[in-house]
């Protein structure tokens, strides 16, 4: 088990830094950093897929790495895409050609699947049962990840980089190349909302509640709308107002009740809204590396840990837990 380690600091550097909270902790799960990781809903468990040692499943409170997580026996699986489902009981690890289904709670894997395109992103449904994979042919297909077989199809007319399911299994969200966004029917497959972009957009997220979406696009604007109407409802912007398209959302995860957000971004920033009026409450600084280097560290993953308790996984390897 590895120990969260406290960082301390002086309020001369805190208050030099400008960009947000230092962490209270942190720890380190890939030495080499990572191609992507997923939290579970509750930010309990963590996936990540490590640049030196494949994939992995990590007891975020614990620090504690419980399964290795690869494709092949023997081999490490160079992982493009991880996520839970809605419960946690399960999650899903794919690299650009094949995916696997994993049981949580003993680690094992359910079935592993070839893709019928490279994977570019990747979500579960509720009880496991179906996986909404983002692919580079320009679809997403809705996928039997425990007996097989693609349940639905949506095209894009770009690479699909986001995916998303509602906690109910009813509705899905996407994210292309042709800088939109675009909600869907998973009992129909209708396209029933799109919103445009001004970039391609490549993070997308389901508030629980159903009636909320978030999408933004690279070096764009990030948006908060109605599902059920597509308006939106809030453009979250940052304090940099010379040049506030510049912000890239890499993560995006809505509170168990729908009524805060949290994002993170791929200068390492993460930030607490209020969904309602779209007011920041807070925002924090992934923790670096090399602190006496400019280089900062993708946010991949952000979750809500219950009560102040808020989590993030970046592209350094290092966990960091947000408010306590």
């Amino acid at each position: 088990m590895r120990a969260w380690s406290a960082l301390l600091f002086s309020p001369l550097l805190l208050a030099g830094c400008g960009q947000g909270d230092d962490p209270l902790g942190y720890a380190e799960y890939a030495v080499q950093g990572t191609y992507t990781a997923a939290l579970s809903p509750d930010a309990s468990y963590g996936v990540v897929g490590s640049i030196q040692h494949g994939g992995s499943l990590w007891d975020i409170n614990r620090n504690e790495r419980l399964y290795n997580w690869n494709h092949q026996q023997g081999d490490y699986t160079n992982l493009v895409a991880t996520a839970f489902s809605p419960e946690g009981d399960f999650a899903v690890t794919a690299g650009p050609q094949d995916l696997v289904l994993w049981q949580v709670n003993d680690g094992q894997p359910v079935w592993y699947w070839n893709a019928p395109a490279e994977i570019l992103a990747a979500d579960l449904g509720p009880g496991g049962n179906l996986a909404l994979l983002g692919l580079a042919d320009h679809t997403a297909v809705l996928f039997d990840i425990k007996n097989g077989g693609v349940r639905q199809t949506v095209r894009h007319q770009g690479r699909v980089r986001a995916v998303a399911i509602s906690d109910d299994g009813t509705l899905a969200l996407t994210g292309g190349d042709d800088n939109h966004a675009r909600l869907w029917s998973l009992a129909s497959g209708e396209m029933l909302q799109q919103q445009p972009h001004g970039n391609g957009v490549n993070t997308v997220a389901l508030s629980p509640s159903g009636d909320y979406a978030f999408s933004a696009g690279q070096l764009d604007k990030a948006l908060i709308w109605r599902t059920d109407s597509g308006q939106i409802t809030q453009t979250l912007t940052t304090d940099e107002s010379l040049l506030p398209q510049r912000i890239t959302y890499t993560a995006a995860v809505f509170s168990p009740n729908s009524d805060r957000l949290l994002t993170g971004t791929s200068a390492g920033l993460v930030q607490l809204w209020n969904v309602s009026d779209g007011r920041e409450l807070k925002r924090w600084t992934l923790h670096k590396r090399d602190p006496f280097r400019p280089t900062s560290a993708t946010v991949y993953a952000v979750g809500f840990g219950g009560g102040n308790r808020y989590f993030a996984l970046g592209s350094n390897g290092f966990v960091n837990q947000l408010g306590n």
